[in-house]
């Protein structure tokens, strides 16, 4: 079985195909045929070492990937009767060694895995678990209510854009950040706000809601710079597992997908609200697993608006 993979960390030429053993499905799983598979930021930091000390509890080749689209080809006892042998599904991947989503089968619990969004590709549906499911965690944990200002950085991004959507349907008032270029984008996917991005951002932020925002998620990463846009009292979620400094009695968390991997109820909901219109699956190119290297190369470059996704 085909697979990407690193046995020596750098840059992105260390990514290669491999061939790893077949795999079967055990008690509550479910082996997934993986047909797309995203490249999102944390795949760099799996291939570049800088979870080096981490990966040293499980030998190489260290294979990356968070979630995969595909179909189900082989059933463990006691999978719960949503998911049947031929369904088209979607499915969250926490890596560990060799599991990654950057591989031709994969086997997951079942509690990882849902049906796939009806009329998509397998492409866009492989961008919905990981991305939508840290979105979804980023909401929960703000704790906004109807009628409160959400303010969202990195909002161009995968993630920035389902927490805009989600965030919209849950009638709350956002304000996102954006470059000249993605203006339209950000609007289009509903923003009532958009400001220009940089590290300035949270005095942009206040020139709209000059007592500050009710909540912030941080997709950008700015972590303490754009701080003072939150309101006293508000609440301030960020991607990387950055936690503010005590103050002004801001509630800080920190937004980490792996406690959502086997939450399949609410990646359930995610395919609804996908079906609805509600969540827009955005793709920028696929590639076949031979340019992985190419892939991160242009993630790594920026500015890529919608996933890279490997096609198998």
């Amino acid at each position: 079985m085909r697979a990407i993979g690193v046995f020596t960390h750098g840059e992105p030429e260390v990514l290669q195909l491999v061939d790893l053993p077949e795999v079967h499905a055990g008690p509550g799983e479910v082996r997934v045929r993986v047909h797309a598979a995203t490249v999102n930021p944390t795949d760099i930091a799996v291939r570049n070492g800088t979870r080096a000390e981490m990966q040293k509890a499980d030998p190489p080749p260290y294979v990356p990937g968070m979630e995969v689209a595909g179909i189900i080809d082989e059933l463990g006892s006691d999978v719960p009767d949503r998911l049947m042998m031929g369904d088209a599904v979607i499915g969250i991947v926490v890596p560990k060694g060799s599991h990654g989503a950057y591989r031709e089968q994969i086997v997951l619990d079942a509690r990882s895995v849902v049906r796939a969004p009806a009329g998509t590709t397998h492409a866009e549906a492989a961008t919905l678990p990981m991305n939508g499911l840290t979105a979804r965690q980023s909401l929960d944990l703000l704790t906004l209510s109807p009628g409160q200002v959400l303010a969202v950085t990195g909002a161009a991004g995968a993630y920035g854009g389902y927490v805009i959507q989600l965030a919209k349907a849950e009638g709350l008032t956002v304000i996102a950040d954006a470059s000249e270029q993605d203006e339209a984008l950000v609007k289009s996917l509903g923003a009532d706000i958009v400001v220009r991005r940089g590290d300035d951002v949270a005095a942009r932020f206040r020139e709209h809601f000059p007592e500050g925002v009710d909540g912030l998620a941080d997709g950008a990463v700015l972590n303490e710079r754009v701080i003072p846009a939150v309101r006293d009292g508000g609440a301030f979620t960020s991607v990387r597992g950055f936690l503010g400094s005590p103050q002004r009695d801001i509630r800080f968390t920190a937004t980490l997908v792996r406690g959502y991997a086997q939450d399949w109820a609410r990646l359930d909901r995610l395919r609804q609200q996908v079906e609805a219109g509600a969540l827009t699956l955005r793709v920028a190119e696929v590639y076949p697993p031979e340019r992985a290297a190419e892939a991160h190369r242009r993630l790594e470059a920026g500015g890529t608006r919608g996933r890279l996704v490997i096609g198998f």
